[in-house]
């Protein structure tokens, strides 16, 4: 097999774990029971205009509401209203659909249903800072939050506690009409409250342990946000209030079911498929690292995997800025980590973000073999310096090695697939 031939099977591995959470598929098994009142969609995220349009196609009766994506995430709709806004930094059109959502959701009755299609990316598309705060101060947090490397659990605790719409508000205002949650998940875990930041899935952490968060990962906060943070206002709801009783939360598609779907896919091509985990947190970094190292085993001595073998794994890294300028994502830092510790190894990888998009750039990820870090230095870079200084993209822009398949209309996180014949 040729190294087109392997980057051309972990594509294929990709497109499978996107097809899986196709939100016309997902949502097809997991509509709610159609309301005697009228029924409003809301959503939000990287993948909300794609579940709009497929919630649309699937359901029996008229229906109105609005859903925010990025900017170009795009998809055709009847009548739906697609709004799109800035990511991962909020801007003014992400604080108009924030104010379409809300005015929604407003003034229905108890035979009414709200459906609200949720996915990753949600938390930057829905600013809605609370009173005495400005756009520009939840711009500032998001920046800090993202800078920090905290865990996206984390981020969305922090970033809850400084919202009118996020952890549960949105539904909250719905009240009393019933308000069923139809989630893609994106995060670790798949707890549905920590997607988007949870506009309607309330969950418990307090400020006080909001507060502990800030402290725990040492992160700098402007002083008008961390004012606030400090005072006693806008507290976010509790999951027991009683405007969320008889609510539904639906986690239709997720990072899980993918993996599994690829790994199927493996299996059929006479490839032994092993899943790692779906829930991989931390540094970028330091989990290509690892990952390079149980890849190096497996290469070397055969262990603890027989090739050949994919190794596949998911979950949503982080990058702690530690000097600025360079350009990149998560994905590609990982995968450049990963690079340098299989140098000279018959290994490729594929590490990409199944909405399409890693970080700011247009590219998914990238692939890597155990050529990449003496082909970059061939094209006149010092691979370990672009590492430091976190241009992972550029390094891979020199290899012809991006990963750019475009808006995938979903988000089910990070997809990591190693091949070692």
């Amino acid at each position: 097999m040729t190294p087109q031939d392997d980057k051309e099977f972990l594509a294929t591995l990709f497109d499978v774990a996107v097809a899986a959470a196709d939100p016309k598929v997902a949502l097809a098994s997991a509509l709610p029971e159609v309301p005697r009142g009228k029924t409003v969609v809301v959503g939000a995220g990287k993948g909300a205009a794609q579940m709009a349009a497929a919630f649309e196609d699937l359901w029996p009766t008229p229906v109105e509401g609005v859903v925010v994506t990025r900017y170009g995430y795009t998809a055709p709709t009847k009548s739906i209203r697609v709004l799109e806004a800035s990511h991962p930094v909020p801007d003014v059109a992400g604080a108009q659909a924030t104010d379409a959502l809300i005015d929604a959701v407003s003034g229905l009755g108890a035979d009414d249903l709200v459906v609200a299609l949720i996915c990753g990316g949600g938390s930057a598309l829905l600013p809605a800072p609370p009173p005495g705060m400005s756009l520009a101060d939840e711009a500032a947090l998001n920046e800090c939050l993202l800078a920090s490397g905290a865990p996206i659990s984390v981020m969305n605790a922090i970033r809850k506690q400084m919202s009118t719409i996020k952890g549960g508000r949105l539904a909250a205002m719905a009240h009393p009409a019933r308000v069923v949650s139809l989630v893609v998940s994106d995060v670790p875990g798949d707890d549905p409250a920590q997607v988007a930041s949870g506009p309607t899935v309330p969950d418990g952490v307090s400020r006080s342990k909001a507060l502990g968060y800030i402290s725990a990962y040492g992160i700098s906060l402007p002083e008008r946000v961390r004012e606030y943070l400090n005072s006693d206002d806008g507290h976010p709801p509790h999951p027991d209030d009683d405007v969320f009783q008889g609510n539904e939360v639906r986690v239709i598609a997720s990072a899980n079911l993918s993996l599994e779907a690829a790994a199927q896919a493996a299996k059929s091509e006479g490839i032994t498929p092993v899943i790692l985990s779906d829930a991989i947190e931390g540094e970028a970094r330091d989990v290509g690292q690892v990952h390079a190292a149980i890849a190096s085993e497996v290469r070397l001595r055969n262990r603890p995997f027989v090739p050949p073998v994919v190794i596949l794994s998911g979950g949503e890294t982080t990058v702690t800025i530690r000097e600025q300028g360079g350009r990149g994502g998560r994905n590609t830092e990982f995968l450049l980590a990963f690079a340098g510790g299989i140098e000279g190894q018959d290994i490729t990888a594929l590490a990409a973000d199944t909405d399409g998009i890693d970080g700011s750039e247009d590219n998914a990820g990238a692939f890597a073999d155990g050529s990449t870090w003496s082909r970059i230095r061939k094209a006149g870079h010092d691979p370990a310096a672009l590492l430091g200084e976190h241009d992972a993209w550029c390094a891979f822009d020199s290899t012809g090695d991006l990963f750019t398949p475009g808006p995938t209309g979903t988000n089910v996180n990070d997809f990591r697939a190693i091949l070692i014949r």
